[in-house]
């Protein structure tokens, strides 16, 4: 195959070309410090406040409540940790999913060593947080609710807005993880019912090492970061301004395209869907048929291990993943498909191929001819596959 094929969206995305073209001035002639007050700092603020102001006109929110990050760890990070010290006076009790991205995870786990106690919330077999579950969990020691707002493994959406009103009612923090979500599908924080929301440039198709934190006007969070007084003294360090440019340029050109680009990829998903059923025996789509992302397919697929089926679709110039870029090299399992309930051995036989801005009806069919053929030949090494 001639053609490299690109289907690992969910683990980052190209830098659209104009996203580059308009960061470029940033590097060179319009380089100065933000915090500067002479006028190349002040060309770099601007800058920066038109970004911040393009990125809250996405999510329905005041520019003053957009924080600018190094990425959606950081955020996560910031949301979790920060709302933990600055409310520690008041509980102790976070609740989140056992769907989670590791950077909630992992900042969960470090505050759970501090004292802090995190309930972690069951979902169903197509990997949905019901909502009377998270009400049933709270207690009047919970500071925290964090769920995210779409499965990067299986592209559940989850009912955010759901969950933010029981949120709201109990006057409880709310934080989404949407660094899926963030300009492929509509995100308000007002619709949505949230108090924090984290997001990354480089999952929308602009440049790596930058994202932001949505913090609603009033909420109570410690800055993560500690040094000078950047970002309404919310997070400290020079700001990375062609990176703040590029999130902009970016966000602005979902905003203008996601609608079609949605059901574009709706429509190359399903085709893939459709076509892997009809041409593999004994696949399981993982995540919610309806309710999840338009360019989210997740296949377990019987006999044969996920790593095997990607080293030979690498081969062929498909790339693919298994699940979370950022958990790639472990042998595990993913912990979100033994969440949804399967087994161990179906678990690591998963597939997650993931659309974009320039996926092609041309790929998906690629993929369709190719990876039966994989398949077929990974199933006749196996031991455990009848071979009558």
């Amino acid at each position: 195959m001639a053609k490299r094929i690109y289907l690992d969206y969910a683990a980052t995305a190209p830098t659209d070309p104009e996203v580059l073209k308009e960061m470029l001035p940033y590097f060179t002639e319009r380089f100065g410090n933000p915090s500067s007050i002479h006028a190349f700092g002040q060309e770099a603020k601007k800058a920066i406040e038109d970004a911040r102001t393009e990125l809250a006109g996405f999510l329905g929110a005041k520019p003053e409540e957009i924080v600018f990050t190094s990425g959606g760890t950081e955020s996560d990070n910031h949301a979790i940790i920060g709302t933990a010290s600055a409310l520690k006076a008041k509980g102790n009790h976070i609740i989140t999913s056992r769907i989670e991205h590791h950077a909630v995870t992992e900042p969960l786990k470090f505050l759970a060593k501090q004292g802090f106690e995190v309930t972690e919330v069951n979902v169903d077999k197509q990997g949905l947080v019901d909502p009377a579950e998270v009400k049933k969990a709270i207690t009047p020691r919970t500071i925290l609710i964090s769920i995210m707002h779409a499965n990067n493994e299986i592209g559940t959406i989850q009912p955010i807005s759901e969950i933010g009103k029981i949120a709201r009612e109990k006057g409880v923090y709310f934080h989404t993880d949407a660094v899926q979500t963030v300009g492929h599908i509509p995100v308000n924080v007002d619709e949505l019912n949230v108090d924090m929301l984290s997001l990354s440039a480089h999952k929308f198709y602009g440049p790596k090492g930058v994202g932001a934190l949505y913090i609603r006007k009033g909420t109570r969070l410690d800055a993560f970061m500690k040094g000078g007084d950047q970002e309404r003294n919310r997070r400290a360090s020079t700001q990375n301004t062609p990176g703040i440019v590029g999130l902009g340029v970016a966000i602005r050109l979902c905003r203008q395209k996601m609608q079609e680009e949605a059901a574009f990829q709706t429509s190359l998903r399903d085709r893939l869907i459709a076509g892997i059923k009809e041409k593999i025996s004994e696949v399981y789509l993982n995540g919610h048929p309806l309710k999840r992302l338009p360019n989210n397919v997740n296949f377990s697929i019987r006999y044969i291990e996920g790593e095997s089926i990607l080293l030979n679709l690498d081969m062929l110039g498909i790339a693919a993943s298994t699940g979370s870029a950022c958990t790639s090299s472990s042998l595990e399992p993913s912990h979100v498909l033994l969440a949804i309930g399967l087994p161990h051995d179906i678990a690591h036989g998963s597939l997650r191929l993931t659309l974009g801005r320039w996926s092609t009806q041309e790929d998906v069919d690629a993929v369709l001819k190719e990876l039966p053929a994989v398949v077929e030949k990974l199933r006749q090494m196996s031991p455990l596959y009848d071979k009558k």
